[in-house]
């Protein structure tokens, strides 16, 4: 396992695009994740369900919060992840994902975690999913 150095309360991980989002992405989501609900593809059936077009499933921009996060400080570092749905994505919107250390602390067995604070926000800077996640770091 590595451990990324030098990350302190305050940290930013900078800031990663994703998008425009277009309904293909959906659906290729959808046969990689198995939810197959078709609000998410069928644009008549999101009508008839009162929604104005199909919209992205969370869980896929839990995933690219999770990419932007590993990316920053390294998938075999991460130790929690969580996330909350906030907002809906649709076509065309353009992801920002962004993170900041909100807390380092040693634990028992001697590892040092850093709490990051995640965000994935709109065009327009309203938060599609907002989340949390430790990591191992390295004094």
């Amino acid at each position: 396992m590595t451990s990324v150095a030098g990350i302190g309360v305050g940290a930013e991980g900078g800031s990663r695009t994703f998008g425009p989002l277009t309904r293909s992405m959906f659906v290729r989501y959808a046969g990689a994740s198995g939810d197959f609900n078709p609000i998410h593809y069928d644009e008549e059936f999101a009508q008839k369900a009162g929604y104005p077009s199909v919209f992205s499933q969370g869980m896929h921009q839990a995933a690219l919060l999770a990419t932007y996060a590993t990316d920053w400080l390294g998938p075999e570092n991460v130790r929690r992840f969580q996330v909350r749905f906030r907002e809906q994505v649709w076509p065309g919107d353009v992801l920002v994902c962004r993170g900041v250390v909100t807390g380092v602390a040693e634990r028992e067995n001697g590892e040092l975690l850093a709490t990051v604070e995640l965000t994935c926000s709109h065009q327009d800077g309203g938060v599609a999913v907002s989340g949390s996640a430790d990591f191992v770091v390295a004094p």
